[in-house]
Parts: structure tokens; C-alpha cells; sequence
């Protein structure tokens, strides 16, 4: 078990439940999406397993342990946004090298040979490290937010709606260089989005959550060909525009 996350409780002022309970394990290698309308909890969900949002109860653990050292390192985000992800006062060199603060021994050459490799990984030239993010589109923006996640090397990362702000072709060649990556890297994918066809195309788990609970979680063709939950089948009618047996 790579991640496993344990009776998650966050209710924001107002009275607002954003995670009622919620309790998800990830193991290693098997990709895991997490689907829902807007509103339903799923990124502040992310933001409570990274430790960017204080849970009021449940626990985290990370290979079997709660502490965050070696989570920080090993367990990393991509946020939705490319535009706000990536401070424009910052290079792309300067960028890729904030996330070797988690790697102290790395000496300057071994941090450039590595931006080199990732950069490679996400299919951008090396020749963009002076480069700055006003003058990358937004698909590029987001190549270079997962290369930020890359540099330490992570086993698990989690992409909260990483393609929505994408328009459709960029979304297909983000969503192929996110399998291309996995087959090299062997990395584990915790998938957040409200788009079932790309959540389909890349997990083998799906979770559904309303309300700041899970009400189903399953194999991937259990929950799109025999969903047992109403909101489940709701959710696939909607994005498929077919009828799904209950």
C-alpha cells in the first residue's frame, strides 16, 4: 500500500462538510481516479492528503507511516491552473531547482543533469531553462508543472484536474505523455477530474464522491458498466449519453 487515507473530516465555516469521513488506500502501480461534480470535496482532498488544508480528523499514511519527511519527497501535485501554478517572477531554471530544496546533497551539476532529463520527460527543449512562463502556452505551462514534479523523483503524484484547463488536443497529448512517463517511471497516478473519459483512458480504480463522501470505489469497468450507486450512473449517463442499467 503506497497511500492510505483514513476517516478524512474537514467542515469549512458555515458548516460546510468539504470530506465527511473519507477513506481511500492507493496502492503502488495501480492508478486511482477520483470523480465528482464541482464543490463535492475532491480537491480539497488533495490539499488535505498534501498537507496544504489541516483535516479536523482522519490520518494519512504513507507507506505504512504519518510522518511527511519522506512523504514530501516521494508524493507530489499538479495543480489545475498552469497559468497561477508557476510564479512568473521565476525562470524555468530557477523553477525546476525550488524542488531540489528536498534533495540538500545534490550538487549544481547533478540538479542541472537532472532538469536536462526531465525536461526531456515531458518533452520540452533544454535550451528553455532562461525562459520565463509568460512565453509557454498552456499546455506547455503544464509540461513544465509536472517536469517541477519530477525533479525529486516521486513514486505517487497526484494531478487535480491537471487537463481540464487544457483545450481538447493538448488534453489528448498531456494524457499520452502521462502513460508514456508511467511506463518509464513507474510511477502511481491518483487522478482528480470531473472528465470520465479521461479518467477512464487512465485509471484501473475509480472512486465517486457527492457530498464530501465516496459512494463507490471500484475496478474501472465495475463502476462504468455496473455502477452501483444512483449518483454513479447519473454521472456516466450525463457524460456518455447512454442509459446505464441500475
Amino acid at each position: 500500500m503506497i497511500l492510505r487515507i483514513e476517516g478524512l473530516c474537514k467542515t469549512y465555516p458555515g458548516g460546510v462538510k468539504a470530506l465527511d469521513g473519507v477513506s481511500l488506500d492507493i496502492r503502488a502501480g495501480e492508478n486511482l481516479g477520483l470523480v465528482g461534480e464541482s464543490g463535492c470535496g475532491k480537491t480539497t482532498l488533495a490539499r488535505a492528503i498534501m498537507g496544504l488544508v489541516a483535516p479536523d480528523k482522519g490520518t494519512v499514511i504513507f507507506h505504512g507511516h504519518p510522518g511527511r519527511r519522506e512523504f514530501c519527497r516521494q508524493v507530489r501535485m499538479v495543480f489545475q491552473d498552469p497559468f497561477s501554478s508557476l510564479d512568473p517572477r521565476y525562470s524555468v531554471r530557477a523553477i525546476l531547482n525550488e524542488a531540489l530544496r528536498l534533495e540538500p546533497r545534490m550538487t549544481t551539476g547533478e540538479g542541472l543533469t537532472r532538469m536536462r532529463r526531465v525536461l526531456d520527460l515531458v518533452r520540452m527543449p533544454r535550451d528553455i531553462l532562461s525562459r520565463y512562463p509568460h512565453e509557454f502556452s498552456g499546455g506547455e505551462r503544464q509540461r513544465l508543472a509536472i517536469a517541477r514534479a519530477l525533479m525529486t523523483e516521486p513514486s505517487l503524484l497526484i494531478l487535480d484536474e491537471a487537463v481540464s484547463s487544457l483545450d481538447v488536443l493538448v488534453q489528448k497529448d498531456i494524457v499520452l505523455m502521462l502513460e508514456d512517463l508511467q511506463q518509464r517511471l513507474r510511477m502511481t497516478y491518483f487522478f482528480i477530474s470531473h472528465n470520465l473519459r479521461v479518467v477512464r483512458r487512465l485509471s484501473r480504480k475509480i472512486a465517486v464522491m457527492t457530498g464530501g463522501r465516496i459512494v463507490e470505489y471500484a475496478d474501472r469497468d465495475e463502476v462504468f458498466n455496473r455502477p452501483s450507486h444512483p449518483y454513479t450512473r447519473a454521472l456516466i449517463q450525463a457524460a456518455f449519453n447512454y442509459e446505464v442499467a441500475p
